[in-house]
């Protein structure tokens, strides 16, 4: 891993080829905008600065006009929305935005939720921006946030036991409880316009908020 000194400081969007999700990203100089595959066209469609491009190009059907392409083979391991995490790990950003990664095959939507995991696991933090809806991974981490939150949150954990969870500021509030990934008892809890936390001593949970 790098040095300190060598991380960027701004945001790393990947832009993907599914369902784009709520927003529009306003990316400042100091972040950087990947688009994976079809996700140029969702850049190309909502006037997002793309600096780089990646994938195979199946989804898009043309290899993009841009001075910054990285064309990968058809037949490969990684998906394009890691092999674009991984470019922006290698540029130094620890802070991930990831938009283009749900809705269509459920498939894809869970394979991105794994690279929030495998994120999480490197030390980095990233959001899966759907609509009306959002995922997390904590991994021995937490999460705070302001009164503007609304709908229901989701807590499950991904690692066999999540011990030390903590809920507040949410309906239902839990203070140092043990969840297991065999039963869902974190499922839809509810913000209330409070400010509050959520956070694991000791495992991974997988955060997904959902409705207005």
């Amino acid at each position: 891993m790098e040095k300190d000194s060598q991380m960027k400081k701004g945001i790393c969007y990947l832009i993907g080829a599914g369902d784009f999700g709520d927003g529009t990203p306003s990316p400042r100089p100091e972040d950087l905008v990947i688009a994976g595959d079809g996700g140029f066209r969702h850049c190309q469609e909502r006037g997002i600065r793309v600096d780089l491009t990646v994938g195979d190009f199946d989804s898009l059907g043309y290899r993009p006009d841009h001075p910054h392409v990285l064309q990968l083979p058809a037949e490969k391991d990684d998906t394009d929305m890691r092999a674009a995490l991984n470019l922006g790990w290698e540029r130094g950003y620890r802070d991930f935005r990831l938009y283009g990664g749900t809705g269509g095959r459920i498939s894809h939507t869970m394979a991105n939720i794994q690279l929030l995991t495998e994120l999480a696991a490197r030390g980095g933090r990233g959001v899966l921006v759907g609509e009306d809806s959002w995922y997390r991974v904590l991994r021995n981490d937490r999460w705070e946030f302001d009164g503007s939150e609304t709908g229901y949150l989701s807590v499950f954990s991904l690692s066999d036991r999540a011990e030390g969870v903590r809920e507040q500021g949410l309906k239902y509030e839990v203070q140092d409880v043990t969840l297991t990934n065999e039963y869902p008892v974190g499922v839809s809890n509810e913000f209330t316009g409070r400010t509050g936390v959520v956070s694991v001593r000791e495992g991974t949970l997988l955060l997904i908020r959902e409705g207005r």
